[in-house]
């Protein structure tokens, strides 16, 4: 570990004595932070680092204050487009960089790549490393606003990315490929590291099943999870006569544009199509007790959940696409269907619910690919190797 010297100094400070080197996250939410990225940032205080997040304070300020964190409050909107309030957010940011002058900045997830590495350059934080959990909805989507915004974003997305005491950090070869192709960045300053990671040891073993299996997909509840097409296949399995139960464990995200609407669950619900268990805190509890997990979404960079869910053993249904591909291997550890295809998944949902000894063997697979690819102290290891890089390199 490298430490850096300190500046400014007060006068009765020993001249060039070592100071930790300081470490900003900026995420749009503090619940992702603890979900994602607070097990990267306990190690790296172990590892030497002072560390810190700017984010949306909700529910989880003495989570992160207790894991000896510190919090700065910053209010993001993911879904704002009002000019003069993402404006005032970029001016709080920058305003944060002054104040807390971290050696290096850790941008996750797309807006805050683009306003971290524009305020970075305006107060001169000389390493940067940011990170895209999956291109989303601005670069998936094939609708008007989506590609709207995609012209906008792309030109500032390469002049983000661009700077020489800058990392990217993606999740899935894919992603690689398609930034370096449409010369959002140059491969050289790429990193491959998959995922956020999970701790296999803090999940219980799936329990045997009775009668009635019980499916869930966990995720925010937006059209691009596939959670149409989940209740589609729950539709059509009931009308086979298959027994299984089916819940959607998520709530509805408002500031994305793929949303679904409280008013679609509540329909599905009283149909008697699923069930819905909203957000939940104890997902290792959740997966316990599910033993199929089922996610059929149009785009990720590489799915947490689906992580948990292999860690706890459990039988996946997902989509063939980047980042599903990284932990699913059809006919090995799960399933993998085409996206949009209720039919599709309708078969591997009933696959899976009529072959206990298939979806328990291939949930056994699953988990000891999480222990041995995808365990949370081998991405704190390859992160922090990256903060090490940007220290010796530029600071």
């Amino acid at each position: 570990m490298i430490l850096a010297s300190s500046s400014g100094q007060n006068s009765g400070e020993v001249a060039g004595a070592a100071r930790r080197p300081k470490l900003l996250f900026v995420v749009t939410e503090d619940w992702y932070f603890v979900s994602h990225r607070l097990q990267l940032a306990i190690a790296a205080r172990q590892a030497g680092y002072d560390v810190a997040v700017a984010t949306r304070v909700d529910r989880h300020a003495s989570h992160i204050a207790e894991a000896g964190v510190a919090l700065c409050p910053l209010a993001f909107n993911r879904g704002g487009l009002n000019p003069l309030e993402e404006f005032r957010t970029l001016i709080g940011l920058a305003r944060i960089y002054r104040r807390e002058a971290p050696d290096i900045v850790h941008h996750v997830a797309l807006k805050p790549v683009l306003y971290g590495s524009l305020a970075a350059r305006l107060v001169g934080i000389r390493g940067i490393v940011n990170a895209l959990a999956g291109l989303g909805y601005v670069f998936s989507s094939v609708g008007l606003r989506a590609r709207v915004l995609r012209w906008i974003v792309k030109p500032v997305l390469k002049f983000a990315l661009g700077r020489k005491n800058s990392v990217l950090i993606v999740q899935n070869s894919d992603d690689w490929n398609r930034i370096v192709v449409e010369g959002l960045a140059h491969a050289a300053s790429i990193r491959l590291i998959r995922g956020a990671g999970v701790d296999p040891g803090a999940y219980r073993q799936v329990k045997a099943a009775g009668e009635t299996p019980l499916v869930i997909l966990p995720a925010r509840l937006l059209r691009d999870k596939g959670v149409g097409e989940f209740v589609e296949a729950a539709r059509l399995l009931r009308a086979r006569g298959v027994k299984a139960r089916f819940a959607l464990v998520g709530k509805p995200d408002p500031a994305n544009p793929a949303s679904v609407s409280q008013a679609e669950i509540d329909a599905w619900v009283s149909e008697g199509a699923v069930e819905c268990w909203g957000w939940q805190d104890d997902m290792p509890n959740i997966f316990a007790q599910a033993q199929i997990v089922c996610l059929p979404t149009y785009h990720e960079g590489l799915p947490k959940s689906l992580l948990e869910a292999a860690a706890s053993g459990c039988a996946i249904v997902t989509t063939d696409i980047a980042g599903c591909r990284e932990i699913v291997r059809h006919g090995v550890t799960g399933w993998l269907v085409p996206t949009r295809d209720a039919q599709a998944l309708t078969s591997a949902l009933q696959q899976a619910i009529e072959q206990p000894g298939l979806r328990e063997r291939y949930g056994a697979s699953a988990r000891a690919l999480v222990e041995t690819d995808f365990s949370a102290s081998r991405v704190a290891s390859d992160t922090i190797a990256v903060y090490d890089e940007l220290m010796a390199r530029y600071l």
